[in-house]
């Protein structure tokens, strides 16, 4: 108790000194509501089928979700769902309680590939499918349990859920070789389980986010009918199904949301806490899809036309400033979904909130926890505000820096204010990124280290040495901390164009890892000598302790108080595997960023940039072998270099929410000369609090 009247800044002696602390402010969400609600590829469902029997012939049991997202025959359902919702909150003080029902359309539907245990068809036979489910209409009736604070309410919600489904198996007629079908409808009752943000952003609107956990229970046996032919006979199965949803919504209060002057005006999080605590929070929610492009064949990481995925990410950052040199900072983290097929098949990626790490449902994790000391070297003194990750302080100019615990290295290398946060600006991972930069990281793209930085107002300098992880795209960190990890040094340079009086920041980055990998010139001799049939094989069972280094060159540079320029150049060695981030050895990138002052919208931004990308000669004869490297592999290569468009449009609908509207264009996605041009189109939602 001491100690948390010392953070908050009152020791005994002066309690008595205190004023009353004012009545917390917040919206009254009390009253009725309706809205609509939508996601494409933001929901995964799986269905599980008992024991199927056609005819003569018994399938096991099986079920049709693995986690992975994949939509090109992995076996997890992904869906577009969309439709209308409407309830009732009382509320007393911040705690909001209500009711609420919804429908909407679905198409989760998932065909169960022919290589289930037991029917052994190939995809080329006109009978792939052994069984097909769709689903196409959901309703829920829910409780709605929250908490209110400024503009934001967050609520738990549980009810229960309904839908209809559509079963149907295909089986080949050895007579004609043609497909024949049986079906049957069914009806589900279950039950949801779920929570969600929702953010006013005028009297009577709020933009939110809604998950919920669908269970629908399974059926008993059924009967699809009879398939003919000779080896026809009897359709049988049992089905059961389950689901994770994250949907965008909008709401109307018909009756105005009441928001108290202070939260009108003041910006989030803004006078809510103790000069020692910060609490601010973020969510994004990304929706992406490609339709159609050339494929005369995929490998196992190749991307695949025809889908749409979605990705969520909620992070609360925690900061306490336990002395006026040390800060403690804690950021726990939900992530739910994928990227387009699973986060793979471009070395540039499209989109940067999609992990590695994906899940099917709401995942959390610690992803940064470090603490902070500030040594001051005298003179000059600056105000930083409260902020993500930032207690409000002031501190000198001249300043060493020592940063030690879990954090991501993008946090304070390779920055640029146009190009570096893909969950308001560029997602393609080699415009916010020096894209041959392998930076250590785990799945999600954390690290644990130490830091140091060396700041004036002219420059800065900093220095880390963080963990690798034990082997390529691996979740897990060596902890060989003395003999493996990797060393990044940045010089930063910051200066003001007497021209154009703008100011602008170069950045010149090094780096060296040394980490478990293999050696490509080494494993693509092995394989051509025959002496491992998989090139992958070989690099599994050659890795040993080998070093990767490389450079970055980082420019942003204002040309107007509106209009900015950026530009990145990175190099790596290219010689052996990359651990971390992606499968690039040089790229070039850049673009201009314009805010919409011209057009009376001085919140909103316009973002155009192009990157390429390419490999080095030995990382290319890797894949033309049939490699698989960290994000790519089509199992062949035709190489040229893998080039990217992307323009996007981000909305400023209030200080705190933001809407954006992108496009990528990618010229041989993975290198590939064989594949694409792909396009993407894509939306995001991103709100602060």
């Amino acid at each position: 108790m001491a100690l948390g009247a010392a953070c908050l800044g009152a020791g005994p002696g002066r309690a008595a000194d205190l004023a009353p602390a004012p009545a917390p402010a917040f919206v009254d969400w009390s009253g009725g509501y309706a809205g609509i609600q939508g996601s494409a590829g933001a929901s995964f469902g799986a269905y599980a089928f008992g024991p199927t029997r056609i005819g003569g012939r018994t399938v096991p049991a099986f079920r049709t979700g693995d986690a992975t997202g994949r939509s090109d025959g992995s076996r997890e359902a992904t869906t577009a769902v969309g439709g209308a919702f409407g309830g009732y909150n009382w509320q007393r003080g911040p705690w909001v309680y209500g009711l609420e029902a919804d429908i909407s359309g679905a198409n989760l539907k998932r065909p169960v590939p022919s290589t289930a245990p037991g029917f052994g068809y190939e995809e080329s036979d006109p009978a792939f499918s052994l069984v097909r489910a769709k689903t196409n209409l959901y309703g829920t009736l829910r409780a709605r349990l929250g908490y209110a604070f400024e503009r934001t309410l967050v609520y738990a919600a549980f009810g229960l859920a309904g839908a209809d489904a559509r079963v149907l198996a295909t089986y080949p007629d050895p007579a004609t070789g043609l497909a024949s079908t049986a079906r049957r409808d069914l009806s589900y009752l279950g039950f949801t389980l779920g929570a969600g943000v929702q953010l006013a952003v005028s009297p009577d609107l709020a933009l939110g986010l809604d998950y919920r956990y669908v269970d629908l229970g399974g059926s008993g046996a059924f009967d699809l009918g009879a398939v003919p032919g000779p080896a026809g006979g009897p359709v049988s199965t049992r089905a059961a199904f389950t689901s994770n949803q994250v949907m965008a919504r909008l709401s109307w209060y018909p009756g105005g949301l009441r928001l108290p002057p202070e939260v009108a005006e003041a910006a989030p999080g803004e006078g809510a806490f103790g000069d020692r605590v910060s609490l601010h929070g973020q969510t994004t929610f990304v929706n992406q899809g490609v339709p159609g492009f050339r494929s005369p064949y995929r490998g196992e990481n190749s991307l695949v036309p025809h889908q749409a995925q979605a990705t969520t990410t909620a992070t609360l950052f925690l900061g306490f400033k336990l002395t006026d040199s040390t800060e403690l900072y804690y950021n726990p983290e939900f992530s739910q979904g994928f990227g387009l097929s699973r986060t793979l098949g471009v070395a540039g990626f499209v989109n940067g909130e999609a992990q590695k790490a994906g899940a099917p449902f709401p995942k959390l994790r610690s992803n940064r926890y470090f603490v902070r000391q500030t040594f001051g070297l005298g003179g000059e003194t600056e105000t930083v505000p409260d902020g993500p990750n930032q207690v409000a302080t002031t501190r000198d100019v001249e300043r060493i820096t020592v940063v030690a615990g879990k954090f991501a290295l993008g946090d304070f290398f390779d920055g640029n204010v146009y190009a570096h946060d893909p969950r308001v600006d560029f997602m393609n991972w080699s415009l916010w990124a020096s894209s041959a930069w392998d930076f250590p990281a785990n799945l999600p793209g954390f690290t644990q280290g130490v830091l140091v930085e060396y700041n004036r107002k002219e420059f800065a300098v900093r220095a880390a040495y963080t963990q690798v992880p034990k082997e390529p795209s691996s979740d897990v960190f060596d902890p060989r901390v003395t003999r493996r990890g990797g060393v990044t040094l940045e010089f930063e340079e910051r200066h003001t164009l007497p021209v154009l009086d703008q100011p602008g920041k170069l950045r010149l980055g090094l780096f060296t890892n040394v980490g478990n990998t293999a050696n490509y010139r080494e494993v693509v001799g092995l394989t051509q000598a025959g002496l491992y049939d998989d090139i992958n094989d070989a690099a599994a069972g050659t890795r040993r302790s080998r070093r990767k280094s490389g450079v970055y060159v980082n420019l942003e540079q204002a040309l107007t108080p509106d209009l900015g320029v950026f530009a990145r150049a990175s190099l790596a060695d290219g010689r052996n595997e990359n651990l971390s981030f992606t499968d690039v050895d040089r790229s070039v990138s850049g673009g201009l960023s314009l805010k919409g002052t011209a057009w009376d919208r001085p919140g909103d931004t316009v973002g155009v940039g192009a990157t390429v990308n390419g490999l080095s000669p030995s990382h290319r004869a890797f894949f033309a072998n049939g490699g698989l490297g960290l994000l790519i592999g089509d199992g062949r290569l035709t190489y040229a270099p893998e080039r990217a468009l992307e323009a996007y449009y981000a909305v400023s609908l209030t200080k705190a929410v933001t809407v954006s509207l992108d496009y990528q264009l990618v010229v041989n996605p993975a290198y590939n000369r064989d594949r694409g041009p792909a396009s993407f189109f894509g939306t995001r939602i991103h709100a602060d609090f």
